[in-house]
């Protein structure tokens, strides 16, 4: 029941991600010019007399991206106009829009499938894995040997599930007594050195 919920919810979500992507992709692209929050002529003006700085913004095209078309309403007199706009810096601006929300949608969608991965484990792993006996802490040496010998047992194939789960837990347990088979061979040379 667990790996069918699993299955229908990794459904969804691709599904959902998929169509999602296309709405974002496919809608602007069918506007085919350029949007005006995608362009735009910045000019930055310094203190010019009396007046104090001012940065100002307009979208333009790139031809028009000069103090005079973007600095609205002039701050100086006619007859200043030109000394003002020398000293002004205007540079044109352009970026992607469509590129930063399709990046946005990913990275939320990234984040997204990891908090229902996490909600899985938290949720459906625990009703799912059994009690492990190994990963109890051993507190002496005596129960540390009835635990090896427990683990030495060989286990029937019938009792083998055919879940990646079991499997992959029976793995785990092969790689455990290994590791207390070689714990106890370094320490039994460590004694007979000693």
């Amino acid at each position: 029941a667990s790996m069918m919920f699993a299955q229908s919810t990794q459904k969804y979500t691709s599904s959902v991600l998929l169509i999602v992507l296309l709405c974002c992709i496919l809608s602007p692209l069918a506007q085919a010019s350029k949007s005006s929050e995608d362009i735009r002529c910045k000019c930055i003006c310094p203190p010019y007399r009396n007046i104090s700085g001012h940065i100002y913004n307009k979208n333009v095209s790139q031809k028009d991206c000069n103090c005079l078309h973007v600095v609205e309403p002039m701050p100086v007199p006619g007859n200043d106009v030109e000394a003002y706009c020398l000293l002004c810096e205007c540079k044109y601006e352009e970026r992607s829009t469509t590129t930063i929300k399709v990046i946005i949608i990913i990275y939320l969608s990234v984040v997204g499938a990891l908090l229902l991965y996490m909600a899985f484990l938290v949720l459906v792993d625990p009703l799912i894995r059994k009690p492990d006996a190994y990963t109890q802490p051993l507190h002496n040496e005596e129960e540390n040997e009835d635990a090896r010998s427990l683990a030495a047992a060989p286990t029937p194939s019938s009792a083998r599930a055919n879940s990646v789960l079991e499997r992959v837990e029976g793995a785990q347990q092969r790689w455990k007594r290994q590791v207390q088979e070689q714990r106890k061979t370094v320490f039994d040379r460590h004694k007979m050195l000693s």
